[in-house]
C-alpha cells in the first residue's frame, strides 16, 4: 500500500477530536499507511539569516506531522494577500473585494516553492500525495520543477468560479496552467466541474477528452466531483452526548413557547447572513402569527476581523439586529439572538436538535457541511426543516431540503414560512431521504473515492 502525503495550509493531529472531522478521516488513511502530513505550523517568526521559518516534526501515532513556521513577510503576501485577499473573493464571485495588488503573487508564488523544497527530501517514491484548497494550487507544478514523479491529487474544498470571473485574475492563465501538474482534481460540486471545463475550452483552447478526462498545455488531467461529507456516526453520537443534551435541554426551557430558526456560521460575506436577517423580518412583518412564536439564533463567530470588509459586514449586521430588536421585540420577547462568538462543537448538535428551521443560506459556497450536521442532529420522530441556498455546494446533493435564492429576501421569507407550517409527514419523509443521502456520502465515502480514483491514475505523466 502506497503512503499517503497530505499537504495542506493547516495541519491537525488526527487523533484529537477537536481537530474536526475532515482530521480524522484524513487520519484513517494517514495511520494505515505510516503517512505523512505537511503544512504550515501556524507560528509567523520575525525574518531569520535564511529569510525562512524552521521545519518541526512529531509524531501523531504513525502519522508523521511537519511543519514550517512563516516569516511576516512570506504569511501578509501568501496567506493574508493572495489567498484570501485575491483567490478567496473571486472564487466567491466578489470581484468588488479583491486586491489584486502585485506584491501577493509574487509571496504566494514564494511559500509554495517553499513547501515543495522542504517536502522533496521527505517523499518516497510510490507515496500518493493529496494537496488541499486554494492556498497551494501551484505546489504541484513546483513539485514537478523539482523532479516529482508521483501521483499529486489537488481538491478544492471552496468553488471554482465560472470562466469570465476566473479570467478577471490578473494571474489566472499562471493558475490554470498550475493545475494541470495534477494527476486528479476534486471538486465540491458538478457545477464546479462544469466551470472547469469551459474555462479549459475557452481560456485555455484545450479540449475535454471524455471519461472526466481534460487537455491542454500540453497536459491531461482528470476533474470530477467528489463532493465532501460528514461523519455521520460521530455526529450523531455527539448529539445524544450529555454537552449536547445539556444544551438542547435549555434550549428547550428557555423557548418552551417559541419555534427556533438557526443560522451557525463564520462571519463572513459569502455567507449571506445580512439577506437572512432581513428575510426573518419580512417573515414577520408579512405573518404577523410569527410574532412572539419565533425566534432566530444567528451565531457568527469572528473571522480576519482586521479585514475592512469583515468589520463592515459586523456592523451591518449588528445595526439589522437591532433594529428589529426594537421594531417588533417586547419584554419577555427578542426576535434575534444574535451571538458573535465561537459555540463549542460539543454543543452544536443540540442547538441543531431544538431548531425548528436550520438556515443555511450562503450567497456561495463550496459545500457548506453545516447543511449535513443539522441534518444529522434532527430527532427522525419530528425533525426540523432545512431551508437551504440553491449556490451552497450541498444544495446538488439536498434536493429534499427547501431550496432558495438568498439574494430574493422575499423569496426566502416565504420558504421560511413554508418551513414553519410544514406538516409532520412531509418533515419526516424529507428528512429521511435526506438522512440517507449524508450517510452513504459521508467523510469516509469521499476519502475513499477520491483516493481510490489517484490511485487508479498512471504514475508516469505523459
Amino acid at each position: 500500500m502506497s503512503r499517503l502525503v497530505v499537504v495542506s495550509n493547516r495541519v491537525a493531529d488526527p487523533r484529537k477530536p477537536a481537530a474536526g472531522g475532515l482530521a480524522v478521516a484524513l487520519g484513517e488513511s494517514l495511520q494505515q499507511t505510516g503517512g505523512l502530513w505537511f503544512g504550515w505550523s501556524g507560528t509567523i517568526v520575525e525574518d531569520g539569516p535564511t529569510g525562512e521559518g524552521e521545519m518541526h516534526k512529531q509524531q501523531a501515532g504513525k502519522v508523521t506531522l511537519a511543519t514550517l513556521d512563516l516569516c511576516r513577510e512570506d504569511h501578509d503576501s501568501y496567506y493574508a494577500g493572495y489567498s484570501n485577499d485575491v483567490l478567496w473573493p473571486v472564487f466567491h464571485n466578489r470581484l468588488d473585494l479583491a486586491n489584486f495588488d502585485a506584491g501577493f503573487i509574487g509571496g504566494y508564488r514564494r511559500v509554495n516553492q517553499l513547501f515543495a523544497r522542504k517536502l522533496m527530501p521527505l517523499l518516497k517514491e510510490d507515496d500518493i500525495i493529496w494537496v488541499h484548497d486554494y492556498h497551494l494550487i501551484p505546489l504541484a507544478a513546483e513539485l514537478r520543477a523539482m523532479g516529482c514523479r508521483q501521483r499529486i491529487g489537488f481538491f478544492l474544498h471552496i468553488p471554482l468560479p465560472p470562466q469570465i470571473i476566473m479570467a478577471a485574475i490578473p494571474q489566472h492563465e499562471w493558475l490554470a496552467r498550475s493545475l494541470f501538474a495534477y494527476d486528479l482534481i476534486g471538486f465540491q460540486a458538478h457545477q464546479d466541474v462544469q466551470h472547469f471545463e469551459r474555462y479549459v475550452q475557452n481560456e485555455a483552447h484545450g479540449e475535454s477528452l471524455g471519461d472526466d478526462m481534460y487537455r491542454a498545455y500540453g497536459q491531461t488531467v482528470r476533474c470530477s466531483a467528489f463532493p465532501i461529507g460528514i461523519d455521520v456516526d460521530e455526529f450523531s453520537a455527539l448529539t445524544h452526548a450529555k454537552e449536547s443534551r445539556d444544551m438542547y435541554d435549555t434550549m428547550k426551557r428557555e423557548y418552551s413557547s417559541r419555534r427556533l430558526l438557526l443560522g451557525i456560521d463564520r462571519l463572513d460575506y459569502s455567507k449571506g447572513i445580512p439577506h437572512r436577517v432581513r428575510a426573518f423580518r419580512e417573515l414577520l412583518a408579512n405573518y404577523p402569527e410569527n410574532r412572539r412564536s419565533a425566534t432566530l439564533i444567528q451565531i457568527a463567530s469572528p473571522t480576519r476581523e482586521s479585514v475592512d470588509a469583515y468589520g463592515d459586514i459586523r456592523r451591518e449586521l449588528e445595526s439589522l439586529c437591532g433594529a428589529i430588536n426594537g421594531d417588533y421585540g417586547e419584554l419577555d420577547w427578542m426576535p434575534v439572538r444574535y451571538i458573535h462568538r465561537m459555540v463549542a462543537r460539543k454543543r452544536v448538535p443540540g442547538l441543531c436538535r431544538a431548531a425548528a428551521v436550520g438556515l443555511v443560506t450562503p450567497l456561495r459556497d463550496g459545500m457548506n457541511l453545516v447543511a449535513k450536521e443539522y441534518v444529522a442532529a434532527q430527532d427522525p420522530a419530528d425533525p426540523g426543516v432545512l431551508v437551504l441556498s440553491r449556490f451552497a455546494g450541498a444544495a446538488e446533493e439536498m434536493k429534499e431540503a427547501l431550496l432558495v435564492n438568498p439574494y430574493d429576501v422575499h423569496g426566502t421569507a416565504e420558504t421560511v414560512q413554508q418551513a414553519l407550517q410544514m406538516p409532520l409527514d412531509e418533515r419526516r419523509a424529507r428528512h429521511q431521504k435526506l438522512l440517507q443521502r449524508i450517510r452513504d456520502h459521508d467523510v469516509h465515502w469521499w476519502r475513499r473515492t477520491f483516493l481510490s480514483a489517484l490511485e487508479g491514475m498512471p504514475q508516469v505523466r505523459d
